[in-house]
């Protein structure tokens, strides 16, 4: 179900859940400032999930709270786990979701990284 990116952030939600390791998740990296794990719904053959270890709504939320060196970091990290599973060559696509039309359905920043197949266009015509 979207969520509205706009409220406040809800520390139950389960990627919050994952960062507090009471909810199990197939990790691939993680530094100071992101986790990464395998998306339990793969959508591509590689689907891997880079979330930040701060508690930010969105995008939007992150880029206007967040310090310098989160940022830095986390956009880092999403690179480096997008080199290590290896989908540089041939390619890939990172998503992030903002918002009910955009279908978030997760009330904490995430960013997709798909690989593996050739994916299509971009958006649904």
């Amino acid at each position: 179900m979207p969520i509205d990116a706009t409220l406040p952030y809800d520390d139950q939600n389960i990627f919050a859940k994952i960062l507090r390791d009471e909810i199990p998740s197939s990790r691939v990296y993680e530094d100071e400032w992101a986790v990464a794990f395998h998306d339990i719904a793969p959508h591509a053959p590689t689907h891997i999930l880079v979330i930040p270890r701060g508690a930010y709504v969105s995008w939007d939320d992150f880029s206007a709270r967040a310090g310098e060196a989160e940022i830095v970091g986390f956009v880092r990290a999403v690179g480096h786990v997008a080199r290590e599973a290896g989908a540089v060559e041939p390619g890939y696509r990172l998503l992030a979701n903002i918002g009910a039309d955009a279908g978030q359905e997760v009330p904490h920043l995430h960013v997709h990284i798909l690989a593996g197949k050739p994916l299509g266009p971009m958006l649904a015509r």
